[in-house]
């Protein structure tokens, strides 16, 4: 009686790698694909002629088009984030660390063009899919708490005066100049003449950056109720017709 040949157990881990590598070959496409034409522009058939595969195997991986979208969209974000994640900067003085932090998001902005892409897209859909994901949800704990121990750390030792932001505040503030940089270059080169991208500035506008944030953290808080200004005092002239009006009234015929 014929045996029936049993798959070789050595084969199981390759078919496993394969998987992988194909579904991280169809997320690195969706994500130029979305990247390029928006979450409504894009097509999956596009994904799968540019792909080793078929828009039914697309389906299988995914789920469908807004299951792809949102998994590009988690790949773009912990790209962002395993980087802030993996920053050494435990080492290093407050300030430098800092600055070190403000230095690593506008080198990924600046080389992840389609990541801004995807954000601006998702802001225009109101985070209506980032909303739907668990996970996106909690990547940004982790570089958060890289900012905070930072801040923790500036303020023990006296070098940041400022105690009224937190992580997300300094967040914030780093992203949206290295955010803008890269989102609006061209509407600002044909508004100022000025291509934000220029190599020759660069090192200028990443110096920027870095000194906007550790200036701000370093500067004293300013009084939250500044006194009211001095009323100056009359001046003698005034004083003096006012004088002459008050004598004028009591001379007059009554």
């Amino acid at each position: 009686m014929a045996q029936t040949a049993q798959p070789d157990a050595a084969t199981a881990p390759e078919r496993q790698r394969d998987k992988e590598r194909t579904r991280q070959e169809i997320l690195d496409v969706a994500i130029r694909e979305f990247a390029r034409n928006g979450y409504t522009g894009a097509r999956v058939d596009e994904i799968a002629a540019r792909t080793r595969t078929t828009k039914r195997m697309i389906y299988y991986y995914f789920g469908g088009k807004e299951q792809l979208y949102i998994a590009a969209l988690e790949q773009a974000y912990s790209t962002a984030r395993e980087a802030e994640r993996q920053l050494d900067v435990e080492h290093l003085d407050p300030v430098a660390a800092i600055r070190r932090l403000a230095e690593l998001t506008f080198d990924h902005h600046e080389s992840h063009p389609d990541f801004i892409s995807l954000v601006a897209i998702e802001n225009i859909h109101r985070a209506e899919f980032i909303a739907k994901s668990k996970a996106l949800s909690e990547l940004n704990t982790p570089a958060v708490s890289v900012t905070a121990r930072i801040l923790d750390r500036g303020r023990a030792s006296g070098v940041f005066r400022r105690d009224d932001v937190d992580a997300i505040d300094v967040h914030m503030l780093i992203s949206a100049y290295c955010f803008f940089r890269m989102s609006n270059r061209h509407t600002f080169g044909a508004i100022f003449g000025r291509d934000l991208l220029e190599v020759t500035r660069r090192d200028h506008y990443r110096t920027l950056v870095a000194d906007m944030i550790v200036s701000y953290l370093t500067s004293p808080h300013p009084p939250l109720d500044p006194p009211a200004p001095v009323a100056p005092a009359p001046e003698s002239g005034i004083q003096h017709g006012c004088d002459i009006d008050a004598a004028r009234a009591t001379s007059m015929p009554h």
